[in-house]
């Protein structure tokens, strides 16, 4: 860890490290409890109750987070126990999930914590989405202090959770540390490496601040406004709006509805392309200027007729269309001959690349499409 002119938190207990809820057998005078934020308590019953567990409140003291003011303290180092308290039963509730929690702590948006946890849970063919994954996720951003990030790792404990944590400032992500060595939690810090490999290789120390932090000053570049130059132009070509300015986009996306084309448009936007789709619809024609922009541009999409019809049966009920009514448009016949004639126009223009879009992620078919675009 570099050095950091903020005092580390350090750590210690004097009842068993893996159970946090053991009370101290001598506890020092003084004592100010740390009580779960009222946030957080709502957060805890909703999450338990959309999971459909019964809430148990016990009647008795249970385990909270205290301060010792009276601890020793030595070189700006403030110790924290794990003690029990007896009045804070309003907020402890005991929850079983039927799958493994895995805690995410940010002291910004959680994004990058968030996406490194789906990265590697896409490694376990279990964890996909079509089958279901034994893992309850739940993020945690915006933890600035320590009180409340000593709180979500008690937490943590409690339930027997993995912790990933992204914490930028130096002395945070040391108190997490040994927080989890204290009461045995599993965890892992994906942001501190990476930013000690770059310090030590650029020979300068990082901020310690959170992106977007109050007091960083980040000047807007051209790649931001270009960023919005390309979500606003992606947004009003969507779904074959104004063709007239295809030749504008830096990528055209076409295939059958339902194939991903609008998500796919927006996140390749957010990256900075201009990005139009055209839909491919049986019976109506193309536009010209589809067949007149740079062929190298143009990128077509086709998916599993068995996935393209669950996923326009799913869409017709969300319109309010019930079982009942017949439509073509989810009609198995009716999207076997759509993509047919889908292969017919990406037979016809064979420099367009097709990507197959069945069981991939957005995130999969764009750096397939980056890839392909840039070589």
């Amino acid at each position: 860890m570099l050095a950091c002119p903020c005092s580390a938190f350090n750590l210690r207990a004097t009842a068993a490290p893996a159970n946090p809820d053991i009370s101290d057998p001598e506890p020092e005078p003084k004592v100010r409890k740390l009580k779960g934020s009222p946030q957080f308590n709502r957060w805890y019953r909703a999450r338990a109750l959309r999971s459909g567990h019964k809430l148990e409140r016990p009647s008795h003291g249970t385990g909270a987070l205290e301060v010792n003011p009276s601890a020793q303290r030595t070189s700006g180092t403030l110790s924290l126990e794990p003690t029990s308290t007896a009045n804070d039963s309003d907020r402890e509730v005991e929850v079983t999930d039927s799958g493994k929690p895995i805690y995410m702590v940010s002291d910004g948006t959680g994004w990058t914590a968030e996406h490194s946890v789906n990265a590697a849970l896409g490694q376990f063919e279990h964890c996909l989405v079509d089958r279901g994954c034994p893992v309850n996720t739940h993020l945690f951003s915006g933890i600035d202090d320590v009180e409340r990030l000593m709180e979500i790792i008690k937490q943590a404990a409690k339930e027997g959770a993995l912790l990933v944590y992204t914490l930028a400032d130096p002395s945070m992500a040391e108190s997490a540390k040994q927080a989890c060595k204290l009461w045995g939690i599993p965890s892992t810090d994906i942001l501190g490496p990476i930013t000690e490999a770059i310090a030590a290789h650029l020979g300068v120390s990082p901020s310690g601040l959170p992106r977007g932090a109050a007091g960083r000053n980040i000047p807007l570049s051209d790649e931001y406004f270009r960023r919005i130059e390309a979500v606003e132009f992606t947004i009003k070509q969507d779904d074959g709006a104004l063709p007239q300015n295809l030749s504008k986009a830096d990528i055209v996306l076409t295939g059958v509805s339902r194939t991903g084309k609008t998500p796919l448009s927006i996140y390749l936007a957010q990256k900075g392309y201009k990005v139009a789709n055209v839909p491919i619809v049986k019976g109506v024609a193309l536009p010209k200027g589809l067949f007149e922009v740079d062929p190298e541009k143009v990128f077509g999409l086709t998916i599993n007729p068995l996935v393209l019809q669950t996923i326009r049966k799913a869409r017709a009920k969300s319109l309010g269309f019930g079982d009942n009514a017949r439509s073509n448009y989810s009609e198995m016949a009716y999207v076997k001959e759509e993509l047919e004639f889908a292969r017919k126009v990406f037979a016809q223009n064979p420099t367009w690349p097709v990507i197959e879009v069945t069981g991939k992620a957005i995130e999969e078919t764009a750096a397939v499409i980056l890839r392909l675009y840039h070589d």
